[in-house]
């Protein structure tokens, strides 16, 4: 049969053989190839979905799987590359009941971690978690099971039973990176003299990047609470450069996208894109560089009676990426040349696509709602476009702890620019130009509000807020830290505590090493 498929489709052959090989853009030409000579190919149109999956184009993906399947091709991996495009593009509704028809087809159990995964991005906390511990309690030797089900334990606030589960992972594999950084990420002494050692074994024989990086960042920050600051900052540093390595992140993309907002973004451009409210929702974005205290003010806000937090929601990035998508097909665009180009119905259709997504996660009928996504910052100009009665809310903290503390957590690639110390302040002072330039062209856009003003003075700082959110004062806004709440960020064990200083000037035992921040911040590295 084999020698059949080549002597009838060689290009499919062909095709086949360089998506196999990793040659995606090679293979996809090929196919294209094949597709011409052989139109709606119901296996050629599969084997396109698959590569323009690998090359990030997943528009595209969804509609070449959609055909192959209506064509024929429903074999079962047709099938689930089409439900990791719609889960890739943050479609949970339609993912789902495409990953449970697979699972009772085969009993994947990467399918079952992967439902529970978007159940946990859903809120659905407690079917997530008790998913997931099933799972780790069907394989008790897949520390790829008992990770996720510690944090899913740390999130809802049972820190004890999420560090038996990271210590259960890494009896199964001591060189499971993920498990040990969840025991380091805790915001108290778990690891141990023993587990430096296991550590430090572990980095020697270990190959696998996935397991390296958060290797280094772990033992990082063992090293750091022994006040071990030389050790700890190599450690980070180490981890930091493995993920740059791996994914080449050009910081002056964002710079020059932040330009570009300054030339086009002027009053006239917010004018001409004044619209009426979409629906009766008023959504409220955190909007900050991550670590910058933007957990506490969604727990504190959330505690009023008026405000519903849902957490990190990841639609926004997911909308613009399908919008820029479509809008580059012909050509180079920039980001904001191409919401200028957004006519009004279209920005309906995505603000009503983000509203119909948020509602998912809503367990009240309160009038507002926060979504805490920090990378929404630099969406400002396309998040006001589609939705017109978004507020923003900016919280920054002290430009050397925010950057060090970015620096120091280990982020996956959502977060690039904290993996270099230059890298990170340029994110920094981006993000500075963005919000005085807003600021200039739209005054009370956005409100902006000070991590450090926030912790000395929090009903005055709070106070504030509320009032460009038209709200009133409530004293439960104090006792947030006693609310039974799910948190997903590594401030979770922070925002169940009062108010403390614990994370000011963390960056000072590491100063001599900083040099590089300091160069790029300028004038923000003293404030």
């Amino acid at each position: 049969m084999a020698n059949l498929t080549v002597k009838l489709h060689p290009q499919l052959s062909d095709g086949n053989r360089l998506a196999e090989e990793g040659e995606y853009d090679a293979a996809a030409r090929s196919l294209i190839a094949h597709l011409r000579q052989h139109p709606n190919e119901p296996k050629g149109m599969a084997k396109l979905g698959f590569v323009a999956m690998r090359l990030g184009a997943l528009g595209q993906a969804e509609h070449f799987l959609r055909r192959a399947i209506a064509g024929g091709a429903r074999e079962f991996e047709v099938r689930r590359n089409l439900a990791s495009v719609l889960s890739q593009q943050e479609r949970p509704q339609e993912a789902i009941p495409m990953i449970d028809e697979l699972v009772r087809e085969s009993g994947d159990t990467r399918l079952q971690a992967v439902r529970a995964g978007i159940l946990d991005k859903l809120g659905r906390s407690d079917e997530a978690l008790a998913s997931q511990g099933q799972l780790a309690k069907e394989n008790p030797n897949s520390p790829q099971m008992w990770v996720p089900f510690g944090h899913a334990l740390r999130a809802a606030g049972r820190v004890d039973e999420a560090i038996a589960a990271y210590r259960q992972a890494i009896a199964a594999d001591d060189e499971f990176g993920d498990a040990w950084w969840g025991l380091a990420s805790i915001k108290q002494r778990v690891l141990d003299d023993a587990d430096i050692a296991a550590m430090r074994r572990s980095l020697a024989i270990a190959v696998d990047i996935r397991n390296l990086a958060p290797l280094h960042f772990a033992l990082a920050r063992a090293l750091h609470d022994r006040q071990d600051f030389e050790d700890a900052f190599h450690h980070y540093d180490e981890g930091n450069r493995l993920r740059a390595e791996s994914l080449k992140y050009d910081a002056s993309e964002l710079t020059d996208e932040i330009a570009e907002t300054e030339r086009v973004a002027d009053s006239g451009f917010f004018a001409r894109m004044a619209g009426a409210p979409l629906g009766s929702s008023r959504p409220v974005f955190l909007v900050s560089l991550p670590r910058s205290g933007s957990t506490l003010l969604e727990q504190m806000l959330g505690s009023h009676p008026e405000i519903e937090p849902v957490g990190e929601l990841p639609y926004i990035p997911a909308i613009l990426r399908s919008f820029m998508e479509l809008a580059t097909r012909r050509g180079k665009v920039s980001v904001p040349q191409a919401i200028a180009s957004l006519t009004d119905q279209q920005a309906a259709i995505f603000g009503n696509d983000y509203l119909q997504r948020a509602a998912l996660h809503r367990k009240t009928d309160r009038p507002i709602f926060i979504d805490k996504l920090p990378h929404n910052w630099s969406n400002i100009l396309f998040i006001k476009r589609i939705i017109p009665q978004a507020r923003f809310i900016d919280i920054r903290r002290p430009a050397m702890d925010c950057c060090f503390s970015n620096f120091t957590q280990s982020f996956t690639s959502a977060h690039a620019a904290s993996f270099a110390l230059r890298d990170v302040g340029q994110c920094f002072v981006d993000n500075v130009r963005l919000m005085n330039h807003l600021d200039r062209a739209i005054p009370g856009l956005v409100h902006h509000i000070s991590y450090q003003s926030l912790i000395e003075d929090p009903r005055g700082e709070v106070s504030r807020v509320l009032d460009y959110l038209g709200l009133i004062w409530d004293d439960t806004i104090l006792d947030f830290h006693q609310l039974d709440r799910v948190v997903r960020t590594p401030s979770s064990e922070q925002v169940r505590r009062p108010i403390n200083r614990d994370g000011m000037e963390v960056w000072k035992p590491y100063s001599q090493w900083l040099d590089p921040l300091r160069e790029v911040l300028g004038e923000f590295a003293e404030g």
